[in-house]
């Protein structure tokens, strides 16, 4: 009796520990918490466009009114040839054509980075990376809602102090995947022969 006990337990915690961090399935974005805890954020109104390139495996953007998403799953063998939430910082910097983006305030949680910017002195940007093996989501909140509640998730009093911004502040419309062909962003990993 001893002995499936502890195989239970065993296999009770690879299935935790294999649960993804973050999850899109109907209408709802899933994250995980830790291994017992999962925050749920219902979804209204959004587009998904999947995005396609050799080195990935999965890969689409999900843009509603207040949030832009970017979920990347790349092949087992491949690498980012960069920091990706770097490379995806510069991206948005290069597309949108932006003057500054100063930190207002980070914070690092297990798979996660929360990083609030102000935008050309003009907008607040909040940007939510997580990453797993293999998988790296870049989440643009305008609003700051998915922001807010999921950060108070690892922070019980946490409070959000910067100004909203305005519905419609910004459009967003590319993809780290789609602009690999041209700047290179992930590649397959030499294997030093």
């Amino acid at each position: 009796m001893g002995f499936l006990k502890v195989v239970k337990s065993i296999i009770n915690t690879v299935v935790k520990l294999s649960r993804p961090v973050f999850n899109q399935e109907d209408n709802i974005l899933k994250f995980k918490i830790n291994s017992e805890l999962f925050y749920s954020y219902e979804l209204e109104d959004f587009d998904i466009k999947t995005r396609h390139d050799s080195y990935t495996l999965n890969a689409y953007t999900l843009k509603s009114k207040d949030l832009f998403i970017e979920y990347v799953q790349t092949d087992s063998d491949v690498v980012w040839n960069g920091l990706a939430s770097s490379l995806y910082i510069n991206l948005i910097k290069q597309k949108l054509k932006l003057n500054s983006m100063e930190v207002l305030e980070k914070h690092e949680f297990n798979n996660y980075n929360f990083i609030t910017y102000k935008i050309d002195n003009h907008f607040i940007l909040n940007f939510i990376y997580i990453y797993e093996l293999n998988k790296d989501v870049f989440i643009l909140d305008i609003s700051s809602k998915l922001y807010t509640k999921l950060i108070s998730n690892f922070i019980k009093d946490y409070s959000y102090s910067f100004e909203k911004n305005e519905p419609d502040t910004i459009d967003f419309n590319f993809s780290i995947v789609r602009e690999n062909n041209m700047n290179n962003y992930f590649s397959y990993e030499s294997s030093g022969n």
